[in-house]
């Protein structure tokens, strides 16, 4: 919700890498995993919190209340530019 660090260096230089490991499978050499290379914009939203609030139904239990006090904050929206890994996001783009 605040304007931290983390923002003020997106907003110096906005390339980005977002990773995202699967679960581990026994017997697998190399689990999946995407890297995705972006541009990133940081948003200033006055209904971030409401956002925030949303997301805690979904991935915490539905009625579960954002923690921070409500107010305006800030959004990062990500442009991705390529999307390399292991797994079957890679083979499409080849």
């Amino acid at each position: 919700m605040s304007h931290h660090v983390k923002l003020r260096n997106i907003e110096r230089d906005p390339r980005v890498v977002l990773s995202f490991d699967a679960p581990r499978v026994p017997g697998v050499f190399l689990n999946e995993y995407a890297v995705l290379r972006a541009r990133a914009e940081v948003q200033p939203r006055d209904d971030a919190w409401d956002l925030l609030n949303r997301l805690a139904k979904v991935y915490m239990s539905h009625d579960a209340e954002f923690p921070a006090p409500r107010g305006p904050g800030y959004v990062v929206r990500n442009s991705v530019e390529r999307i390399g890994g292991v797994g079957p996001w890679t083979s499409a783009s080849r």
